[in-house]
């Protein structure tokens, strides 16, 4: 099965450790990073798409994050 995680962060370096830490993990990037501008909290944020190929079936309760 394949698994998909959206990874966001405000634009320090707590991002890209973030990231980091997902492709240590066995995660891969999936397409391009983004940069947007949060105005509720007046920050610039980033995003990364990673994805993962596990063995199992997917459930809703399953946590991507211990993957």
């Amino acid at each position: 099965m394949k698994l998909y995680r959206f990874l966001t962060e405000d634009d320090t370096s707590a991002f890209c450790h973030k990231v980091s830490a997902a492709l240590s993990n066995g995660w891969a990037l999936h397409g391009s990073p983004t940069y947007a501008f949060d105005a509720a909290n007046g920050v610039m944020r980033c995003g990364q798409a990673v994805v993962k190929e596990v063995e199992g079936d997917y459930a809703p309760d399953l946590k991507l994050g211990q993957q």
